[in-house]
């Protein structure tokens, strides 16, 4: 007997699922079971997905997945009871497998389209999940329960749900958005430089100290910024100076003050309304719930103590969580879910995508059981 589910139905606890983040640092994995929290084993593959002209690289993304998901099941068969090894079909199950990827709501359509059936075919795979990775930074920071979160680090996103849809606020961009974001505090924070460097009101002198410390003479930067593919990223790298500095100029903590009141306004904008009638708080005196994922929030007090006051005065009673679990943790939460036939978080044509033959196929065998039952 397995763990394996028949078409369409819930596997059992033994089941193994995969989780894979997909990022601007490479593709992470991890291999877990249906019944237990913690994965068995993470594999990092270095190298990120390529992205072109048909949007992120299916091929690509398969050519490090597989290799990495065969060998991450080759060690847990290799370490599992005399009594699993003896069931080398059980051992090698794969139930379920949840994809979160950067880019995944408008460059994932090869993925949409290619993914289900090659890791159907490649590892037997029954249910797939393709997710944002504001979704998988959700599932990871709250879980299946409704909320927001806000996924901080170069850029800024907040994403909330009431379960019955997403609702999203930012992570445009640099250039359009990601307002609060780590970018956007780095590139705040050499303008006040530059303004000291001007003698330019709203400077600060204490900043151009750290801008010459970190890239040089002030007016050598726009010759190392503007030529770089990855602006973003080094504006993003001037933000802890910023927040070093805030505890003594008041400029830079002016400036994180503003991140905070963008940050807290993005995470109004997306939290669930309250359940209460009217829209007071619950029975517990809470509005809801919302978690802080990223490195941006590891700048600690000088960012998190402001963004605190402006999410109490613009969202009373809400409950402020740092996450514990990251994107690759919520990629593998959604595959147990999906492995269980108990995904509440709600599907969308690109933010959590389920094909509807799954779909269809879980209700079946949930029909057929209540029948039985009933019988």
């Amino acid at each position: 007997m397995t763990d394996a589910a028949p078409a369409g139905g819930p596997a059992g606890p033994g089941a193994y699922v995969l989780g894979v983040d997909s990022g601007g640092s490479g593709l992470r994995v991890a291999l877990g079971r249906a019944g237990e929290p913690e994965p068995l084993a993470t594999t990092v593959c270095a190298e990120p997905v390529r992205t072109g002209p048909g949007g992120i690289d299916a091929g690509h993304l398969l050519d490090q997945l597989l290799p990495a998901a065969r060998e991450l099941l080759a060690r847990a068969t290799a370490a599992a009871s005399a009594e699993a090894r003896g069931n080398s079909a059980a051992a090698h199950e794969v139930a379920a497998v949840a994809v979160g990827a950067a880019g995944m709501a408008t460059l994932g359509e090869q993925l949409r389209a290619e993914l289900p059936g090659a890791l159907a075919d490649a590892l037997g795979v029954r249910r797939v999940a393709l997710a944002a990775d504001a979704v998988t930074a959700y599932a990871g920071a709250v879980g299946q329960r409704p909320g927001a979160v806000v996924a901080g680090g170069t850029g800024m996103i907040a994403l909330g749900t009431d379960l019955k849809e997403w609702h999203r606020a930012d992570g445009w961009g640099h250039l359009l958005g990601d307002s609060g974001g780590g970018a956007w505090i780095g590139r705040a924070g050499l303008d006040a430089a530059m303004r000291a460097h001007d003698g330019r009101r709203g400077g600060s002198v204490a900043l151009l100290d750290r801008l010459r410390a970190v890239f040089g003479p002030a007016e050598a930067l726009p010759g190392l910024l503007y030529p770089r593919s990855d602006r973003p990223a080094v504006l993003a790298s001037f933000a802890p100076e910023v927040a070093a500095c805030a505890g003594a100029d008041p400029v830079a903590a002016g400036i994180l003050r503003q991140a905070a009141g963008h940050v807290a306004e993005a995470a109004a904008a997306v939290c669930p309304s309250p359940a209460g009638p009217g829209g007071e708080a619950d029975g517990d005196g809470e509005t809801g719930e919302v978690a802080l994922t990223g490195g941006l929030f590891r700048m600690g007090e000088p960012l998190i103590a402001p963004l605190r006051e402006e999410l109490a005065r613009l969202l009373p009673g809400v409950r402020v969580t740092v996450a514990t679990g990251d994107p690759l943790t919520g990629a593998l939460r959604i595959a147990r879910a999906l492995a269980a036939g108990d995904l509440r978080l709600p599907r969308h044509p690109t933010m959590l995508f389920v094909p509807l033959e799954q779909e269809t196929g879980q209700r079946r065998e949930t029909a057929a059981g209540d029948e039985s039952r009933s019988g």
